[in-house]
């Protein structure tokens, strides 16, 4: 009686493609859901605010300094080339609302002027930054 010479079986392999497809997908996803903030590009001191209301979509800030620089985009501008900035900013990511970060100490003159080119710009919704909890 002959016996039966056994083959060793080979090593069991999963495939990984379909994994790989699928994180691929989801990287894709979180790519072209994440939304953007254009920070102004420094810290100023602000002021306190008792009802201060926390809006979910903050996508563009401008921050006046207490020398009275206007900071946007991570840049120094001056006050008149916040509309042509904010212009620009809106064809890249649309908004309805911009965030002023006023110093607690600059002029109030400077914060309307700012306040006035952003609604020449087309937004009607102005919010200022307060110092939070």
């Amino acid at each position: 009686m002959g016996r039966k010479v056994r083959e060793p079986d080979e090593d069991a392999q999963i495939d990984m493609t379909p994994m790989l497809d699928i994180v691929f997908i989801m990287l894709i996803f979180f790519i072209v859901t994440t939304v953007f903030v254009k920070q102004a590009g420094i810290e100023v001191n602000k002021p306190d605010g008792e009802t201060a209301i926390q809006y979910k979509n903050a996508n563009i800030f401008i921050a006046i300094t207490e020398d009275g620089d206007v900071w946007m985009d991570r840049r120094e501008i001056s006050a008149d080339a916040v509309r042509a900035n904010l212009e620009k900013l809106l064809l890249e990511q649309p908004t309805d609302v911009v965030f002023i970060q006023a110093d607690m100490k600059s002029k109030h003159g400077l914060v309307v002027e700012v306040m006035d080119q952003v609604k020449a710009a087309g937004i009607d919704r102005v919010a200022v930054a307060v110092r939070g909890e």
